[in-house]
């Protein structure tokens, strides 16, 4: 008999709203290999209407390669729609992965800074 349960990850849950001039993407639960194809096709779909949009990390628990691999991609989709792509709300442990990763130069000042949504 096998011992091993299996705990479900927490899927990704997105949120979109207006915010002053931009568009707010809340993330909450895990960016990984399974969920991040649903991020990449919710943030492509508003590129081509939108000149600012802000994803808010305030409540993603836990990124992989995958998930940082789809924010570079989301980056320069972004940058080819002529569309300023913000992180924000960045967790230590997120913060830490992209800084290592060289990817946290990449955005912009509030992801650097920390800034937060009310």
């Amino acid at each position: 008999m096998s011992s091993d349960v299996s705990i479900p990850a927490r899927p990704l849950n997105l949120h979109t709203y207006a915010w002053e001039d931009a568009t707010v993407v809340r993330c909450t639960g895990r960016l990984t290999a399974e969920t991040s194809q649903q991020l990449k096709t919710e943030v492509k779909a508003l590129l081509p209407a939108k000149r600012r949009l802000i994803l808010d990390l305030s409540e993603l628990a836990y990124m992989d390669s995958s998930g940082l691999g789809t924010l570079v991609g989301l980056y320069i989709s972004a940058k080819g729609a002529a569309c300023e792509l913000q992180l924000l709300n960045l967790s230590p442990r997120i913060r830490e992965l992209l800084s290592i990763t060289n990817v946290l130069s990449v955005f912009e000042t509030c992801g650097r800074t920390g800034m937060r949504l009310p």
